[in-house]
């Protein structure tokens, strides 16, 4: 099979580094609007280093995307599985593989659908959990699954967030209370469900892998090391510190009991806010300037607080970023 029927799974990229990418498109091959090359060009006019291929009930189709990834652009195969009772993600199946989509809540196949991603290295992502049509709504449990699409941009009008999201954002954060505590807690991801022109990359995952490449940075997004930005020009740091030791979004912080010092620093909210959330809900709030950069500082300890986590939000309540949490034992 010549080497450019289906896209590599390592790209040169910058090594270990933040990358930004979008695990949620659609092309003509299933029900979107565009071609490869017009999701592929999108891609790169919004600044992403990856994207993921998401055919409803389909694989990547031979000769369409292989030709579109470069040393700086990396294509990973994946499907949305779209069953009569909620949709998911298999990210990083293998060339030609199909997911099984003829399951439901309650019959008993999902794990062998969620197995078939898993034994080839794959992330399941729970999709939009609470999209307003019928079998948008996720009705599986989400035990089985990697990872939680709390910010789908498919139905936002001027900005990409809208009520359905927010929901999805409260149920992911109340969950996280209890799942932090017993280590078995999923990340959040953000996503566009890319169908039509202007929607590639509103939002999308900004995450930290060791190189780019499929494996690097399905870990990365499986381990929660990473955020969520409404574009490319939402810039953000977020770390937590004690006695010199710092740690990162997704990453366990060893306080051994002394304050932590959480900052997270922003570009490009202008006018927005900063705000920290832990187990007891929203803790601070600050605001930021009016050129949209500034630093925000809160201190905790772990006493108080299992974890930190940190949102962006304009001044209309819009979020222009959202982040996994920094773990505090």
């Amino acid at each position: 099979m010549p080497r450019w029927d289906f896209p590599p799974v390592r790209a040169v990229g910058r090594g270990a580094a933040w990358y930004r990418g979008d695990c949620h498109v659609h092309s003509v091959h299933s029900d979107g609007e565009l071609t490869p090359e017009e999701l592929a060009a999108g891609a790169r006019a919004a600044h992403l280093d990856f994207i993921a291929t998401t055919e409803h009930n389909a694989a990547a189709r031979p000769g369409t995307w292989g030709h579109l990834a470069a040393d700086d652009f990396l294509i990973l195969l994946g499907e949305e599985v779209t069953t009569r009772t909620g949709h998911w993600l298999a990210l990083g199946i293998a060339p030609g593989e199909v997911v099984d989509w003829n399951h439901r809540a309650g019959d008993g196949r999902l794990s062998a659908s969620l197995d078939q991603v898993h034994r080839a290295g794959g992330a399941c992502v729970v999709a939009h959990p609470r999209a307003p049509y019928p079998s948008g709504d996720f009705m599986f449990p989400f035990p089985g699954f990697d990872v939680v699409e709390v910010w789908n941009g498919l139905w936002a009008s001027d900005r990409p967030w809208n009520a359905d999201n927010e929901a999805a954002l409260a149920e992911w954060g109340r969950a996280l209370a209890a799942d932090v505590r017993t280590g078995s807690w999923r990340p959040a991801m953000g996503n566009s469900d890319t169908h039509l022109e202007g929607q590639m990359g509103n939002p999308h995952t900004v995450v930290f892998a060791e190189e780019l490449s499929a494996a690097a940075v399905l870990a990365g997004i499986r381990a929660g090391r990473s955020w969520i930005a409404e574009s490319a020009d939402v810039e953000g740091s977020f770390t937590a510190h004690v006695d010199g030791r710092v740690a990162g979004l997704g990453e366990r912080l060893a306080t051994r009991g002394g304050r932590v010092e959480v900052r997270a620093a922003v570009r490009g909210v202008p006018a927005g806010a900063v705000s920290f959330h832990t187990d007891r809900g929203e803790v601070h709030r600050a605001p930021l300037p009016d050129d949209g950069a500034g630093e925000v500082r809160w201190t905790t300890t772990a006493e108080r607080s299992a974890f930190v986590r940190i949102e962006v939000r304009h001044p209309g309540g819009h979020v222009a970023a959202l982040t996994n949490p920094v773990i505090l034992d």
